[in-house]
């Protein structure tokens, strides 16, 4: 085995012991949450209530670059909701026949922020708003980094900056053999559980 791949078995290890130790966070912050909603005591919320911002002072507040901007930002809901169409259907029908496991989308969208007390309706729109792209782009990343690892799962020659989280598990650059061997294993753990 070559050093490469053992560090890369370890590393498959100690994801595993990340996956679990984020479970068992997750079990315990679960123990807070009513009905997918954190618990806030009444003189926590009652804080947040005296903290908000007027919708009207926090308009009239807004430096003019902001309100400048402002349709620049929303203009792009179009192009994201066809980006989000073009990547359910994409993986609906390409996930289906090559045999990957389908990406959960829903897993990719927080919509928690709005029962923060301290965010007047525009922050709790914006943050809606942010969620929404945010979100979409990690669901994309995930369809594409899982496309990648099924049909090229190869390193680049230099650092990619920020690579997806299938990326870790390619196949060095230039490295025939391991390709040829690792393909068919990558291909696989892709597959539907």
């Amino acid at each position: 085995m070559s050093r490469f791949d053992e560090l890369r078995a370890r590393m498959r290890l100690l994801e595993d012991d990340l996956e679990a130790e984020a479970q068992r966070l997750s079990a315990q912050l679960s123990e807070r949450m009513a009905n997918g909603r954190e618990r806030f005591r009444s003189e926590v919320r009652a804080r947040q209530r005296e903290l908000r911002r007027g919708l009207l002072p926090y308009i009239l507040g807004a430096r003019a670059a902001h309100l400048l901007t402002a349709p620049l930002v929303y203009g792009l809901i179009v192009p994201l909701l066809m980006l989000d169409l073009a990547f359910t259907v994409y993986q609906q029908v390409c996930f289906r026949a090559w045999g990957i496991e389908r990406v959960r989308r829903a897993d990719y969208f927080r919509f928690d922020r709005h029962r923060l007390g301290y965010l007047n309706l525009l922050e709790k729109l914006n943050c809606h708003y942010c969620a929404y792209g945010n979100g979409l782009l990690a669901y994309a990343r995930e369809v594409a980094g899982r496309t990648e690892q099924y049909w090229c799962p190869v390193r680049h020659a230099a650092a990619a900056a920020s690579p997806h989280r299938q990326y870790r598990h390619f196949v060095a650059y230039g490295d025939a053999e391991s390709y040829q061997r690792e393909l068919p294993i990558l291909r696989r753990d892709l597959g539907r559980n």
